[in-house]
């Protein structure tokens, strides 16, 4: 007793009908493909072994030259289909997380020594603050060391005060890049026109890895800082003779 048939998916039934249509159209493509070569082969022979008055006969307008009268294969036009997928909903970012500075980099330290540091001060310890820097060729960070002292207050020696130097300003406030390696992200872009990307990739094989994102926020910032320049130039465009 035979089995009754198993019925068959839409998605079966789908690709059937795909291997049918690109099957129809193969054969039809051969059908004239075949044609062609038969009026060819035809031609060849009345000019080889037709009479004499049939060898050279004067082209007909009516008619195409030889391998001019190909046949243009008729294209059908393209079958439409609905296609359905699934995709994964954006996760929203949350407050930007700094990476820690690489530990293979060289330190150079910068010591910040409080401004007249007065007799008897203690040294209690120290504030350590890395950005990291970058020279032509070198990328290194800079330390800033600033020493925390205590000593006794002017006129009042049982009352003590903790003195430590001042951060010196940065380009970007509490980020860790220093002004050179900002420089260098931006003459590369806009005068050497290497992509940020690139330059992600050159960090890369020098073993700092570093997000494209955060390289996109130090460029807004530089770019922020840049705008008095640029509002001086554009005043003194403006005010001249000829642009």
């Amino acid at each position: 007793m035979s089995k009754p048939p198993v019925p068959l998916t839409e998605e079966a039934y789908i690709s059937l009908q795909q291997a049918h249509q690109k099957q129809a159209e193969t054969i039809t493509e051969l059908q004239q493909q075949n044609t062609f070569l038969e009026q060819e082969l035809a031609q060849l022979k009345r000019m080889l072994f037709g009479a004499k008055r049939e060898r050279f006969v004067p082209a007909d307008p009516g008619h195409l030259p030889l391998a001019l009268d190909e046949v243009k294969p008729v294209v059908p036009e393209p079958g439409k289909e609905q296609v359905t997928y699934h995709r994964e909903k954006p996760v929203k970012k949350g407050k930007a997380i700094r990476l820690p500075l690489p530990a293979h980099l060289p330190r150079e330290q910068v010591i910040l020594e409080p401004a007249e540091l007065p007799e008897g001060a203690r040294k209690i310890g120290q504030e350590v603050t890395e950005f990291m820097d970058y020279l032509p060729g070198k990328l290194f960070v800079r330390q800033l060391v600033r020493p925390k002292y205590v000593a006794p207050l002017p006129g009042d020696n049982t009352m003590e005060q903790v003195l430590i130097s001042s951060l010196p300003s940065l380009p970007i406030p509490q980020g860790n890049a220093g002004p050179g390696l900002l420089a260098h992200l931006l003459i590369s872009k806009f005068v050497d026109h290497l992509p940020f990307y690139r330059q992600v990739q050159q960090f890369q094989r020098e073993g700092v890895k570093m997000a494209e994102s955060t390289i996109n926020g130090w460029f807004t910032k530089t770019c922020q800082l840049l705008e008095p320049l640029y509002e001086t130039l554009k005043e003194q465009v403006q005010h001249s003779v000829y642009l």
